[in-house]
């Protein structure tokens, strides 16, 4: 039912300043890659920052809407708490090491004891952070800020759906905001409803009652598009449709992660209202009802193909005059697979981009040697890291370009591009990249009409700039012949803090919210 508000001794005249302290800690962790996510991860050119830098961070963005939106309001000022960035390896990575998870959780705890007091914390999370030793970040993220700001002060974060939550989380925290569609449409839209909402509750106009409820839904992340006619968006027209009805009310759909093993794993819905917990749970329990029963549907939102098959089929496609095509190699959690670039090698591939290989050592020796624009290519590239992502390929052919650019994570990664075969293009990054605008490869100096086919390491993130621009003709989901990590067949995962049977479809829970 979410926490007792009390009132605000720090809440001032309309005149005086509202503190408001803003911090960021986020992660999507993929705990079944044997790379952990560690401290060094996290410090890179302008990571950690603070003040001005952070609150200018991500300006489309969740925090770009709260900054935005809360400087709307004269009597705030917002206090930038030190705090660490997206870290470089973006979403390739797998457990946050106790050490780093302490390390940056404490600087932030230190520097708001120090700046307060606060009338309110907003804290951008992800939801998919897994940490070794803390079996629910976020939640632990917001007790101990309580424990530094005090039972009085607001408490507001926002999430991507891609979160495993459940209900501890407000417990410690008042308000929670997650974006609704896959892709982010709307991050910034929840960063401004969580800036206006946290002033609301500061003011004593806002008072929060809330219901989370769990659904025994675990699905892999591919299946949750919510574009075209996806069972996924009918789900978010319900939870936009009890917003409109009821005034003052915020649902968050999280779909859940099921890359990390974690025991709050899986689907949940979230209900926020001003001062009606009736309200409050009668929309969680409907919401849930409506996802239980759509569960088949949910499951079966995605036609997807054996790479073998995809590769002929683009072909073919291409050949009835259907480019541009996207192969979208969905199933790539660390960014080195190489199935796709080896079944395009295998069948004589002609005028087609590959963004990206992931090869930090690769990109590393190039680096070191001052490996430019001209030289001739010999590598072998990609695989090796584990066996999902495959052995590695040789290519060869010269190098096209190289540099540095931010992917659809926020991440940066140095990358070479490589012309070989028949008109194609390899892009060679140290980390996974996921190309989501068709400007990031214009920026590696790539002209789009020289390609009919584009390999997109993405599951739906990529459909932001080649799907619901207009630009592809032709879309295909490919995965490899084998139930590796990142497919969808997650009952061959090994997981040891979930049991899959506890969640449809790989048992038949009773469930009845």
């Amino acid at each position: 039912m979410g926490r007792p508000r009390r009132m605000n001794p720090f809440t001032m005249p309309a005149m005086q300043k509202t503190r408001i302290a803003v911090l960021h800690f986020s992660h999507e962790t993929v705990t079944f890659l044997e790379r952990d996510t560690e401290l060094d991860d996290f410090v890179f050119d302008g990571s950690p920052c603070r003040d001005e830098v952070l609150l200018g961070y991500d300006a489309k963005g969740y925090l770009g809407g709260f900054v935005q939106c809360a400087r709307e309001y004269t009597e705030v000022e917002l206090v930038g708490i030190e705090s660490p960035l997206f870290p470089k390896t973006g979403i390739g990575s797998g457990w946050v090491t106790h050490e780093a998870y302490e390390h940056f959780l404490g600087i932030m705890l230190d520097d708001l004891a120090q700046r307060g007091p606060f009338d309110g914390v907003y804290m951008a999370l992800h939801g998919a952070m897994a940490v070794r030793g803390v079996e629910r970040p976020e939640a632990d993220i917001a007790r101990r800020v309580r424990q530094v700001v005090g039972e009085a002060a607001i408490l507001a974060a926002t999430f991507d759906p891609h979160g495993n939550e459940d209900e501890q989380f407000l417990q410690a925290a008042d308000l929670a905001f997650c974006v609704k569609y896959f892709p982010h449409y709307d991050m910034h839209l929840q960063g401004e409803r969580a800036a206006r909402t946290m002033v609301r509750a500061i003011r004593g106009e806002y008072r929060p009652a809330t219901m989370t409820v769990k659904v025994p839904i675990l699905t892999p992340t591919v299946l949750q598009w919510t574009g075209g006619n996806s069972p996924w968006l009918q789900l978010v027209h319900r939870a936009l449709t009890w917003e409109a009805r009821e005034p003052d009310a915020y649902v968050n759909v999280f779909f859940g992660f099921p890359w990390a093993d974690v025991p709050d794993v899986g689907m949940t819905i979230q209900t926020l209202t001003n001062g009606k917990p009736e309200l409050a749970q009668r929309i969680a329990r409907d919401m849930a009802q409506a996802a239980w029963r759509a569960r088949h549907d949910l499951l079966n939102a995605a036609r997807i193909e054996p790479i073998e098959r995809g590769v002929a089929s683009a072909r073919q496609e291409t050949a009835n005059g259907n480019a541009p095509v996207v192969l979208a190699d969905y199933s790539d959690r660390s960014g080195a697979a190489t199935w796709t670039l080896q079944e395009l090698v295998r069948t004589g591939a002609r005028r087609t981009l590959i963004a990206t290989v992931a090869d930090y050592e690769l990109v590393s020796r190039l680096k070191q040697r001052g490996a430019r624009a001209g030289d001739a290519f010999d590598e072998q590239v990609g695989g090796r890291v584990d066996d999902s992502a495959g052995e590695p390929v040789r290519i060869q052919g010269r190098i096209l370009g190289h540099g540095q650019s931010q992917d659809g994570t926020n991440s940066r990664s140095d990358w070479y591009t490589v012309a070989f075969g028949d008109g194609n293009v390899l892009v060679v990054s140290a980390y996974l990249m996921q190309i989501t605008e068709r400007e990031m490869l214009e920026q590696m100096g790539m002209t789009l009409a020289d390609f009919d086919i584009f390999v997109i390491k993405s599951r739906a993130h990529f459909r932001r700039g080649f799907d619901d621009s207009g630009f592809a003709r032709t879309i295909i989901l490919v995965e490899p012949p084998h139930p590796f990590l990142g497919t969808i067949h997650l009952d061959a995962l090994p997981y040891r803090n979930v049991k899959v049977e506890n969640y449809f479809p790989y048992g038949e829970p009773d469930f009845n919210p």
